[in-house]
């Protein structure tokens, strides 16, 4: 009888999910919509790589792109503009619908002829040199490029490219037969992809949770249940840690990290992100379009010393926008950024520059050490004569004329100058496109010898050439790339893989495990 009752519970046990492995994270901030193709944030890249799959597939283990199978199991260039994939069978969405060509050509088309606004935005600034998907059958696509593309494996694994279902998508609203504005507005509030995580719940800026899809096409997910809640403040999130009701804390600054590594029942995992934290300056702005005050501005910030002070040596201060990440392109030897306070003195006194006020904005809560930072470099430019304010706001201000410098970001959306750089500062790119940058004739020609050729050696001279063009009249200045640290229980098995965007949350198979459970 007692091993009848024994038995009994187990199996109970099991059927009730005991055994289950189950995580809670409590994140610095949750998007207000998930949609990969709309989204390019710090905060939105955490979350689709649970959900969502792309065509061609990476081992994140690794800095060096490895391209693996995913969605589509092989391709091949048919022209030297034309690629066509063969696609997995038997892959479903979370919905339970079959994905098939259609669905492939619908997502791709989406951005590569986009209409919705959000998607026009990523695909000028990534996506520009795609024209179209096209289907061959049920299981074959082509995608056509309009110029010979050199990033062709790189450009079909971004997250904007991920694949969703095209009858769902088109069913939310309107017209089920038509792609509709309304329908992409629905579809980031009720995501539907094909990982091995389905997005069971999401509370737009509060949660987001995921739970096992069992009709997985690959490996099954390692957990039953994760559950990412906002939890802004730092202290609050550690506090949450201490007492279990989170597994992970992200978003955690070093002078934090004694405090999680000092419980026994606690640990740290960190890296310095793939992500620079940057100045910008608007070039426009009738006070800063002297480059000789934005040089000063530039040149008076100790970057050095804000590492030491802010993130206790961990972060990595760039000589110029380049990180190890991008390969043979990674340019170290290039001192774009330097920091001469004489120099910026004898910049100022040679310019145009009468000591107006210089506002500076900054997130109140985005970015780690964000205001700390903003506030040293308010006292740095006050050594040079700069006359510097504070303007500490939640407000964007990148598009506003009146913008004059603030903090931002600049991600490593995929792995080349051009995932990082590129995407921000092309020609009629985003920055461009705000007003607070400008191009002419020959930097669009040392865009393109950098964007299209084949050879790797013309494209790094090209960028220096680009980046010589940015020291001469500055609209960014990187501060640093911050070390980002999460922690965690010591039961969770968990880390930033390298060869991720910055922040991702990868909960899949080979990435996490929780021990004794």
């Amino acid at each position: 009888m007692q091993k009848l009752l024994l038995s009994t519970a187990l199996i109970t046990m099991f059927a009730t999910g005991a055994f289950a492995q189950q995580i809670t994270v409590g994140a610095a901030n949750v998007s207000d919509y998930l949609d990969p193709g709309r989204d390019h944030s710090n905060v939105g890249s955490q979350f689709y790589y649970n959900a969502f799959d792309t065509l061609i597939g990476k081992n994140h283990d690794k800095l060096d792109a490895e391209w693996r199978p995913a969605l589509a199991t092989e391709w091949k260039l048919v022209e030297p503009t034309l690629m066509e994939l063969k696609l997995r069978k038997g892959v479903k969405f979370h919905n339970g619908e079959d994905m098939t060509a259609d669905d492939v050509v619908f997502s791709l088309n989406r951005m590569y002829q986009a209409t919705f606004p959000p998607y026009l935005v990523r695909a000028k600034d990534r996506l520009n040199n795609f024209a179209e998907a096209i289907k061959v059958d049920d299981h074959t696509v082509r995608v056509r490029v309009k110029r010979e593309e050199p990033l062709w494996e790189t450009l079909l694994n971004l997250q904007q490219v991920m694949i969703i279902p095209e009858d769902y998508t088109k069913a939310l609203s309107g017209d089920p037969n038509v792609a509709e504005d309304g329908d992409f507005e629905a579809f980031s509030l009720a995501p539907v992809g094909s990982g091995p995580y389905r997005i069971s719940e999401f509370l737009p800026g509060e949660r987001v949770v995921y739970e096992r899809f069992d009709d997985f096409w690959g490996e099954p997910a390692p957990l039953q249940k994760a559950t990412v809640s906002r939890i802004p403040e730092t202290a609050s999130r550690i506090t949450a840690l201490k007492t279990g009701e989170v597994d992970i804390a992200t978003n955690i600054a070093p002078d934090q990290l004694d405090l999680i590594n000092s419980d026994p029942n606690l640990k740290t995992r960190g890296s310095a992100t793939a992500l620079f934290h940057v100045m910008i300056m608007n070039v426009n702005h009738p006070n800063l379009q002297d480059p000789k005050i934005r040089q000063a501005m530039s040149l008076a910030i100790d970057r050095d010393t804000l590492n030491e002070a802010l993130w206790l040596g961990k972060a990595v201060v760039p000589s110029t926008h380049t990180m190890k990440e991008m390969g043979a392109l990674h340019q170290p030897q290039l001192t774009t950024f330097e920091y001469d306070p004489e120099m910026a003195k004898k910049l100022l006194s040679e310019s145009s520059y009468d000591g107006a006020e210089i506002v500076f904005d900054a997130f109140p809560v985005y970015y780690t050490n964000g205001v700390l930072a903003a506030q040293a470099i308010m006292e740095m430019w006050k050594e040079v004569g700069i006359n510097g304010k504070l303007n500490v706001t939640d407000k964007w201000t990148g598009g506003d004329p009146q913008m004059m410098a603030r903090s931002w970001s600049n991600p490593m959306y995929f792995a080349d100058p051009f995932g990082s750089f590129g995407v921000m500062w092309a020609p009629d790119g985003p920055s461009e496109g705000s007003g607070r940058f400008n191009t002419d004739e020959a930097y669009a020609k040392t865009w393109e010898k950098f964007r299209f050729s084949k050879d790797v050696e013309d494209r790094k001279v090209a960028y220096a050439e680009l980046m010589d063009r940015i020291k001469a009249d500055p609209p960014v200045l990187p501060l640093y790339r911050p070390f980002e640290s999460w922690g965690m229980n010591r039961s969770v098995n968990w880390a930033p893989k390298p060869g991720h965007i910055p922040y991702v949350l990868d909960f899949r198979a080979g990435s996490i495990s929780i021990s004794g459970s």
